[in-house]
């Protein structure tokens, strides 16, 4: 049996496509030093240009009055600029050519400071219009300035793999015009994860799966995708069995309007579904976990919302409307830039301000007018690391002790990027060679710990990175161990030594499971199955659970 991790590099193909993107033309990928620049550091910035492209120069334009940065050939037009210097050339097999490092360093600057960049690379010597040189893209642009990051090496996963094993032109990652780049961004500052989060154990909850409460038994829609009539009333109703178990916080999956089962795609960032019970029954969870010492962390989305959101319909139906810039339009198939290609799913353009506003405004709300205690943050690879910036600012200014921590499923060095952006990162990883060593037993634990040990010294304490064995977008670990509860209890009590704060998610600690894969017709619903309940429960499992999770607490201590 072979495992699956949604996410753009799931597969070896889409590997290389992401190798070869985030190698041409102008790139930065928000690689500074150091990380997480504190109040009086310089920062260095580095950035790559690939061998499609024949730079002679490349500056930083950039400012710290929160404008936005602008300038041409290194002449600011507004803020300030540096020039960074060509360091030695760097050989890459995959591109079969030469990557020329560069970098330049923005001076110190005082706490509480946004740095907000852009970076440009042009020629002294572009060649003629109609070249059909290796430099051709100076001819495409007139000899202009090329802007980072092109492509948007993110959305690779839209791509077609096949143009980079062959000679025709590289498509650009998204439409536009590659002058256009993007604006980059650092903070400098002092914040940090809350340290009631380094000791928490999660209980991940897909609501709508849980406990329907109030006497009601499960609906039986005729699929996953339906409605199973879990509720937050039927949450309130189990919080004893939550705090039984032992876990202090609790991750609900989005609760905001929605017409659909998941929540991902939200009508309504300030109304909580009806279906679920609405504000008052969200109320009602928060003082039944408050009042036990439980935190409460809601499922935020801000790369995407429903394409029956007010505001999308307006944005899409007429061109004049005030929130078309809110969204990319364009001559794709679907006419608007997805969430992986889904038409149910518009991406919000977060480089809108106004937009970008709307979203951090959203999540300040729960935090002030319900008192919850952070945010997941779904695909957050999504918006580029500088929209996180400010949502995060925006979060700690609302409740300083909130815990936002990201679902990156990308490489641990961009994954390292969003250090001082967020507090930390789901550790999809740690996930994955669980699973290898105790449910696919492809893994050795001697292989296990080396990768430990490699791993939790890349990333530094101040970036928490929660752990988990299983989740709503894969096999969940029993099905993949092919019920072998041995090799349950041994990933999870694995899972209790390592740093990262643990994740349960629902259900895996009485044994619950699904019929088929994610990859044999199931699809990535397959493990959203109704809660198990009463003698439906493996209670041995279960005391197993509560057992390594006091263990866990006791070390702690």
């Amino acid at each position: 049996m072979e495992d699956f991790v949604f996410g753009t590099l799931a597969t070896d193909e889409l590997k290389l496509i992401h190798h070869r993107a985030s190698r041409r033309g102008l790139q930065h990928g928000f690689r500074i030093t150091p990380r997480d620049p504190l109040p009086g550091q310089a920062v260095t910035i580095h950035a790559t240009t690939g061998p499609n492209l024949n730079a002679d120069h490349v500056a930083c334009y950039y400012t710290i009055d929160d404008s936005q940065p602008a300038g041409s050939r290194g002449v600011s037009q507004q803020g300030e600029v540096i020039h960074l210097e060509k360091q030695s050339p760097v050989w890459d097999n995959f591109l079969w050519g030469y990557i020329t490092p560069w970098e330049g360093v923005i001076p110190p600057q005082p706490d509480s400071t946004i740095v907000r960049y852009r970076l440009g690379a042009w020629s002294d010597s572009a060649p003629p219009p109609n070249s059909t040189s290796p430099s051709r893209i100076w001819g495409r642009l007139g000899g202009g300035e090329v802007f980072a990051d092109w492509p948007q090496v993110q959305e690779t996963i839209e791509i077609s793999a096949d143009a980079y094993f062959n000679d025709r032109p590289i498509p650009d990652v998204s439409p536009g015009d590659p002058q256009k780049g993007r604006t980059f961004a650092f903070g400098v500052d002092t914040l940090s994860p809350p340290d009631w989060a380094r000791e928490a154990v999660i209980y991940q909850v897909f609501v709508d799966r849980f406990y329907p409460g109030n006497g009601k038994s499960w609906k039986e829609p005729d699929n996953l995708r339906g409605f199973f009539g879990g509720t937050l009333w039927g949450l309130a109703e189990k919080m004893d069995y939550v705090e039984d178990l032992g876990v202090n916080c609790l991750w609900l999956s989005p609760i905001f309007s929605s017409p659909t089962h998941h929540g991902y795609d939200v009508t309504d960032l300030y109304q909580v579904e009806e279906r679920l019970g609405g504000d008052e029954a969200l109320r009602a969870v928060i003082d039944e976990a408050h009042s036990r010492g439980i935190r409460i962390i809601l499922d935020f989305v801000c790369n995407h919302i429903s394409n029956y959101h007010p505001i999308f319909i307006d944005a899409r139906d007429n061109p004049e409307s005030k929130y078309r810039d809110w969204f990319t339009f364009d001559d794709s198939a679907i006419g608007y830039r997805t969430f992986f290609a889904v038409e149910a799913m518009p991406q919000v353009n977060v480089e809108n301000p106004e937009a970008r506003q709307w979203l951090i405004d959203a999540a300040r709300y729960w935090l002030r007018e319900f008192d919850i205690d952070g945010y997941r943050l779904d695909y957050a690879i999504g918006p580029a690391p500088g929209f996180w910036i400010d949502f995060w600012a925006g979060c700690k200014a609302e409740n300083p002790d909130c815990f936002c921590f990201g679902e990156m499923i990308d490489s641990p060095a961009m994954q390292q990027t969003y250090l001082g952006k967020l507090d930390g990162c789901l550790d999809f990883y740690i996930a994955d060679a669980l699973r290898r060593t105790y449910a696919l037993d492809s893994w050795t634990e001697e292989k296990l710990e080396h990768f430990l040990k490699q791993h939790e010294a890349y990333f530094p304490d101040n970036f928490l990175m929660p752990t988990f064995l299983d989740n709503h977008d894969m096999d969940r670990f029993l099905f993949l161990a092919q019920g072998d509860k041995t090799a349950l209890r041994r990933a999870a009590a694995a899972q209790m030594q390592l740093s990262g704060p643990p994740i349960i998610y629902y259900g895996t600690e009485v044994g619950l499971t699904h019929e088929k894969s994610t990859q044999d017709g199931g699809g990535i619903h397959v493990s959203r199955v109704p809660m198990l309940w009463g003698e439906e429960q493996d209670g041995n499992l279960l005391e197993f659970y509560k057992e390594i999770i006091r263990a866990r607490e006791t070390r702690k201590q």
